[in-house]
């Protein structure tokens, strides 16, 4: 199986992915979502674990090969990246959501060196500015920012663009268009509910999904 659909089926099979079209979740946006992905249950099953850290590696190694360092984003990105910068024998560390109040007030922690060749592993992707803002934050602090990968991706023209303005590039184990696709072969969710789902994706911000 291809690794994007492997990934989804992981995700689907420990419950990581939530359907629920009737009762949208919302999120810190205010987004109104069908869909909430919680990527910290792959810890939880060292089986569905070593296949995500093992494709992390495979996604760096392919995209990224000169990267020095693994940089996770705070805090679902740190495991992450602590497993598969064990695994591909290179320093880690990761960026804090907002600078101590104490001791040496750091934001990034870890040894970064200026100029040194970083990946940010970050566990997914939606609208992009939290991601975004932890690559400025590297970049300020002189790292130069090879790329980042990342669990999921939502895929959201939003997110697309505002990637694609800050000049940062992600590859993701697998994406929303797949996971939704699976799970309607695999009977979680009903066929028809693609549809929606997908036209959620296209625009989140037009509820017009609900009754498509």
């Amino acid at each position: 199986m291809e690794l994007n659909k492997r990934i989804a089926a992981h995700l689907l099979q420990i419950r990581a992915v939530f359907f629920r079209p009737e009762e949208p979740f919302t999120w810190a946006s205010g987004i109104q979502s069908p869909v909430y992905c919680d990527n910290r249950l792959t810890l939880s099953d060292p089986a569905v674990r070593t296949d995500v850290e093992q494709g992390l590696r495979t996604l760096i190694e392919t995209w990224y090969p000169s990267a020095e360092a693994l940089m996770g984003t705070s805090t679902a990105g740190i495991a992450h990246a602590a497993i598969t910068a064990h695994l591909m024998g290179l320093p880690m560390g990761y960026v804090r959501a907002g600078a101590k109040d104490h001791g040496r007030r750091n934001q990034i922690e870890g040894r970064l060196l200026p100029g040194q060749k970083v990946v940010v592993v970050e566990d997914l992707i939606s609208t992009g500015g939290s991601v975004i803002e932890v690559v400025e934050i590297l970049r300020e602090a002189g790292a130069e920012v090879l790329g980042v990968v990342s669990i999921f991706t939502y895929g959201m023209q939003k997110g697309l663009e505002r990637l694609a303005a800050a000049g940062v590039e992600n590859h993701s184990l697998t994406d929303f268009d797949t996971v939704a696709e699976l799970a309607a072969a695999q009977g979680y969710i009903r066929p028809e509910d693609v549809k929606r789902l997908l036209r959620f994706r296209a625009c989140p911000e037009d509820a017009g999904w609900r009754t498509a």
